[in-house]
């Protein structure tokens, strides 16, 4: 695929992302509590982000997906990430809101079936599907299957990784940029024009404090990338990935992400990058 073609990429990822964003902003009234959360400044701040973003996100992979297969894999595994993430946005019962991923395991382990873990079940689910129908085979029947649990465990893990990172602005856009360059160069490089394009549409109103990407967004974005790696690597390099997003999603449950990057002087600058200044922050 040409720079031509990866900039239009670049362009109908961007222009669905904007487009779909400014119709939910037209057709919702402004304030509506469905779609408002507080911010970590305690402001009010919306959720109709995520939903444009996974827009974004899908229209950019199918133009970017090198196969038919690829796409269909693209697009199971975002989809999965969008809808099931939106479930845990607009239902979850925040009376009784269940933390982390232990959080919700654990009261799947009870019997209790939390929007935070139909979230878990659905989103692993269509990871493994999305894996099922990319995953070329090579060898045997047991090499295949190895390789498919791989992927769909990276995909699932990518989506989940990405909504850890999303608790201030620009966050988790910028993470994603960061993680998607290194792959531009791969099979599935030109993947990387849709999460560039989705980004830059959607970074204006995030780092402005104005949107968020929630679970949908943030799920839809960390399942596109789990899905470039999956297709697009070697397997080493895809259990090395693996092992780095299982580490950080286990350190997650014990060390506040933002009170690291607050610590490090190179993460601090390039997390506040863009944003509102450090100083007006209420809820470091």
């Amino acid at each position: 695929m040409g720079a031509r073609r990866r900039l239009l990429v670049v362009a109908v990822s961007a222009a669905a992302t904007a487009a779909v964003r400014s119709l939910a902003g037209a057709a919702l009234p402004a304030g509506s509590p469905r779609w408002t959360r507080t911010n970590h400044r305690g402001e009010p701040i919306t959720l109709l982000e995520g939903p444009a973003v996974a827009v974004g996100l899908v229209a950019g992979a199918a133009a970017a997906a090198p196969d038919a297969r690829t796409r269909a894999a693209l697009l199971t595994a975002t989809t999965g990430g969008a809808a099931f993430g939106l479930v845990d946005d607009l239902a979850e019962d925040a009376s009784t809101r269940t933390k982390g991923l232990r959080g919700h395991l654990g009261a799947l382990a009870h019997g209790e079936l939390t929007t935070g873990g139909l979230k878990v079940l659905g989103i692993g689910t269509t990871s493994l599907l999305a894996a099922a129908v990319g995953t070329p085979r090579r060898g045997g029947l047991f090499g295949h299957l190895s390789d498919v649990a791989l992927n769909g465990t990276l995909i699932a893990t990518g989506a989940n990784l990405v909504n850890l990172l999303d608790l201030r602005p620009g966050r988790a856009l910028k993470a994603s940029a960061l993680m998607t360059l290194p792959l531009a160069a791969g099979r599935t490089g030109p993947v990387s024009g849709a999460v560039l394009g989705a980004g830059l549409a959607a970074a204006p109103g995030d780092l402005g404090e104005r949107d968020m990407l929630g679970d949908g967004g943030a799920n839809a974005l960390g399942a596109l990338l789990g899905t470039q790696v999956a297709l697009g690597a070697p397997r080493s390099v895809r259990w090395l990935a693996l092992a780095g997003v299982v580490g950080l999603t286990l350190a997650s449950e014990k060390v506040s992400f933002s009170a690291v990057i607050e610590r490090t002087d190179v993460l601090r600058r390039l997390d506040g990058w863009g944003r509102r200044p450090v100083v007006e922050d209420t809820r470091a």
